[in-house]
């Protein structure tokens, strides 16, 4: 049973009447009211940081006292150096800032060449400092101090310093070595670039683009390869390709070093190239191709024929393979156990042309 005492309901309604009505604000939403959760206008500020703020502002005061205005002395100093005008914007300058704040808003260097104290460094101090010296002077030094013997009085480079043309390609020194070439040799080679086009290599990732490049290395006398490159910037995918060219050389037979021997044919895909020997000063009646490819090579008269496919880089792979597998008189005459004579050579006495 309920400890409270029962009421009826008469009872119940007129002691909520008989008790003062209060004014409460209507509520739309669960959040408190805004007098309830209202910050205060200052914040408290603890104790540190009263500490650090009055330790700031004496180390600020400190370092405005230092900032004092040019002496008659140190005026005259500068006066033999600057021009009156130019004084005249220096005492401006220094009238129109207040030293505290410079010392407040002034901030030290952050890179990573900055000093790593306070110093001034107008001022030359024989312990610390040294002589002021140039990095030509210093490099002079050494040179005189280890002489080279047959190069006396030769202005050498900065030590520690790579110029550009010391330094040594990384990708041209394992070209050498790969090929035994030397580096004059490698600069002398005809280098062209026949075929470039966009590639698209479609993936998971999407379309992934590249550049394609074909070129022909020779030395126009007997040497000649092709080779094929392919990346995403131009200049690489040229190297590429230039550097393949020259690793790929093959010798090229030549019939009085300025034709082939015969007729040959080659085929690569749906390309057919036939290349025919021509008599002198003919010339390279070609496609322009071919024609690169046979002045690369050495070979002055040729006439080419292309019946079937024209595509660009099978065209200039089926020339190059004509190119390399001619067969030679002296090969044939061996191979049927005959002897080879060149009877222009024998009663012409070699006047061929």
């Amino acid at each position: 049973m309920s400890s409270k005492a029962y009421q009826c309901l008469s009872c119940r309604i007129s002691s909520t009447l008989q008790q003062p009505v209060k004014h409460v604000r209507r509520q739309f939403h669960a959040s408190a009211p805004s007098s309830s959760r209202r910050r205060p206008a200052y914040p408290s500020i603890k104790q540190a940081e009263l500490e650090a703020k009055s330790a700031s502002n004496a180390d600020i005061t400190a370092r405005a006292a230092q900032l004092t205005p040019y002496t008659a002395r140190e005026k005259e100093l500068l006066a033999m150096r600057y021009t009156p005008e130019q004084m005249k914007v220096i005492e401006a300058g220094e009238a129109a800032i207040n030293p505290r704040d410079m010392a407040e808003q002034g901030r030290l260097r952050g890179d990573a060449f900055r000093p790593t104290y306070m110093d001034d460094f107008a001022t030359m101090r024989p312990l610390v400092d040294k002589e002021i010296r140039m990095a030509v002077d210093d490099a002079q030094a050494q040179v005189d101090a280890q002489p080279v013997k047959g190069k006396a009085g030769k202005k050498l480079p900065l030590p520690g310093v790579k110029y550009g043309a010391d330094e040594e390609d990384p990708h041209m020194l394992r070209l050498r070595q790969q090929t035994g070439l030397t580096a004059e040799a490698i600069r002398k080679l005809r280098v062209k670039n026949l075929v470039s086009h966009r590639v698209v290599n479609q993936t998971r990732m999407g379309k992934i683009q590249s550049l394609y490049f074909l070129t022909i290395a020779g030395n126009q006398d007997g040497m000649v390869g092709i080779g094929e490159g392919k990346a995403a910037e131009d200049e690489d995918g040229k190297r590429q390709a230039m550097m393949n060219a020259i690793r790929n050389m093959r010798p090229i037979a030549r019939y009085e070093e300025r034709t082939i021997y015969g007729e040959v044919e080659g085929k690569v895909g749906g390309s057919v190239v036939q290349l025919s020997a021509r008599s002198p000063g003919f010339g390279n009646r070609c496609q322009h191709l071919i024609f690169e490819l046979a002045r690369a090579a050495g070979i002055s008269d040729l006439a080419a024929r292309t019946p079937r496919s024209r595509n660009k880089m099978n065209v200039v792979k089926a020339a190059f393979e004509a190119l390399t597998k001619q067969r030679l008189p002296e090969d044939v005459a061996r191979a049927r156990g005959r002897k080879m004579v060149d009877v222009r050579s024998v009663y012409y006495g070699g006047q061929v042309y």
